[in-house]
């Protein structure tokens, strides 16, 4: 029995509502549960704490573009606050990344074997989850307050 095979029992319901607003849901579930392992994997006050001090330290860079040994000083520091604030975001991505790939992978088998239908807007499955995902992943991190 694949991993596929055993989503069908959770995913297939869903799967039985109107066509595009199984696939919204579908990407609002998944995203939802990306964006709660974000938020509590990850230390958030360091992680808008870093970003605030990265902006500020660009903007710093715009004034010292005619120096330099000044601008090779603060893109170290940035280039430093960067890599911390990838290492906080490491932990959820490494944690979410193997069930995401088994639903894709469910979606994807889903779809082909209807035939690859249009989902939203002429665009196929993919394309359709892929702009309803960046959507609901903006919406949910502002209300969530994930930085």
């Amino acid at each position: 029995m694949s991993f596929t095979s055993m989503l069908n029992p959770i995913l297939g319901p869903i799967m039985s509502i109107p066509s595009p607003y199984n696939l919204i849901l579908i990407s609002f579930l998944i995203t939802g549960a990306i964006t709660l392992v974000y938020k509590f994997m990850t230390d958030q006050s360091l992680m808008k704490e870093l970003k605030a001090e990265m902006k500020s330290m660009q903007k710093e860079m715009k004034e010292f573009k005619d120096n330099p040994d000044k601008m090779i000083g603060l893109q170290k520091q940035v280039m430093e606050k960067n890599l911390k604030y990838m290492m906080q975001s490491l932990k959820p991505t490494i944690i979410t990344f193997i069930p995401i790939i088994i639903v894709f992978g469910w979606l994807r088998t889903y779809y082909t074997e209807l035939g690859d239908p249009i989902v939203l807007f002429g665009l196929s499955w993919f394309w359709s989850y892929f702009i309803i995902t960046i959507i609901l992943s903006i919406a949910l991190r502002k209300l969530l307050k994930v930085h």
